[in-house]
């Protein structure tokens, strides 16, 4: 955003962090443009200004007209700042106490990749011993959080000394810290949102931190061959299962694993909420001790067997994907299966895709009278198969959640 003279009236953007000043001002114009910025706001501590012109004796004039009391108040006291600061570095560092993470500072791309991996996978095994001293849930959540947090509050401490002296000597550590912590958000549940974050490229992992020019593989810097994510290859899964770096494979496949199963969220419905709910409750296992992190590896690697084996069910079976998905959506009850039998529910399932794509308009699941006629053409079809009737119910509500999936490459 650019702002030639003044703010429109009513606007208000407490989120901004950072104003740059190449303009003259001064009195209370002035203090009502830094105000602007340096707000308290979520998880920014306060605002950065950044000065092309030299306003710093304009800013005493303004601030003359303010009230003593006001002025001691006006910005902060750095040597506070660089207090707690030092503080919340020693807790980060306090973490890594035993493990020398100095090559991911100095070090070559490789050797900086290298690092971050181990500095990963010590940080993973730090929160999960912590967690297993933990009598309650809440308590668990807290040590797989303790390090997220404390990096966050360091890094807001930074901020506000980041022009000190001893900010400038412990940059590249808090750097450091700041990239592990990112990279391990960027595994935890519910990351990765966009296509690109699905590939296994230093992106998604450890972000762009420390390798500006080239893009290395995390897997390998863990000791593994870049994987056909789409195959889940038993090769590839053999070498997770054989990684040296156990919590870094947990949480490497974990995310593999859930592209692959975001993948198949715009096909098959019924699939997805089968693969999301046994990934989550294996991670869950996990996370209260239930399990160890070989045996959760184990399951996912499971897990992953059963998705590719997901992939081959249709070309096996004689359908096509979509019709496996419908078939789902009728058989997800293992009653209807026993009534109804397989053969019959392959038919159904060809049926409800040709008259759903074919009477299937413009937006349909978003105009109610549109999709009440779905909703019957879906009835007369079960009915006329005989379907249960005690069972309808659901699989109409399902049928027609599928059909809305798959209504974006109808229209393509």
């Amino acid at each position: 955003m650019i702002v030639r003279d003044m703010w429109l009236t009513g606007f208000d953007a407490p989120s901004m962090h950072t104003m740059y000043i190449d303009k003259p001002m001064r009195g209370h114009g002035l203090m009502q443009a830094i105000a602007r910025v340096n707000r308290v706001f979520q998880d920014k501590p306060a605002g950065l200004i950044v000065d092309y012109i030299g306003i710093a004796q304009n800013l005493k004039s303004a601030l003359s007209q303010y009230s003593r009391d006001d002025q001691k108040h006006a910005g902060i006291d750095e040597a506070e700042a660089v207090a707690v600061m030092l503080e919340k570095y020693e807790i980060v560092s306090d973490m890594f106490h035993g493990f020398d993470f100095r090559a991911g500072l100095t070090g070559t791309p490789q050797e900086r990749l290298a690092a971050l991996a181990g500095a990963m996978e010590w940080v993973l095994d730090m929160q999960q011993r912590e967690a297993a001293k933990e009598t309650t849930n809440e308590g668990k959540k807290r040590a797989h959080r303790r390090f997220n947090d404390a990096v966050l509050a360091l890094s807001k401490a930074f901020a506000l000394a980041a022009a000190s002296d001893e900010a400038r000597e412990i940059r590249g550590e808090v750097g450091f810290f700041q990239t592990i912590r990112a990279a391990l958000a960027k595994t935890a549940p519910g990351a990765g949102k966009t296509s690109a974050e699905r590939d296994f490229a230093v992106q998604q992992i450890v972000s762009r931190a420390v390798v500006s020019t080239e893009i290395v593989d995390i897997l390998e810097a863990s000791g593994l061959e870049s994987p056909d994510i789409s195959i889940l290859s038993d090769e590839f899964l053999a070498e997770v299962q054989g990684m040296e770096k156990k919590n870094l494979a947990m949480e490497a496949l974990r995310k593999l694993i859930n592209g692959e199963i975001r993948s198949q969220s715009r096909v098959n419905v019924v699939q997805t909420r089968a693969f999301s709910e046994r990934l989550e409750e294996a991670i869950a296992r996990y996370h209260s001790n239930a399990i160890t992190t070989a045996e959760v590896i184990q399951e996912l690697i499971n897990l992953a067997k059963d998705i590719r084996a997901a992939h081959q069910r249709g070309e096996d079976e004689g359908l096509s994907q979509e019709e496996i998905s419908f078939y789902d959506a009728l058989a997800q009850n293992d009653s209807a299966i026993e009534v109804m039998g397989d053969d019959k529910l392959r038919v159904i399932a060809h049926e409800l895709l040709n008259s759903l794509k074919s009477n299937a308009s413009v937006d349909w699941q978003h105009r109610e009278a549109a999709r009440a006629r779905m909703r019957v053409l879906v009835k007369r079809i079960l009915r006329k198969y005989g379907y249960p009737p005690d069972l309808q119910d659901a699989a109409v509500q399902t049928v027609l959640q599928q059909a809305e999936v798959l209504s974006a490459r109808w229209a393509a």
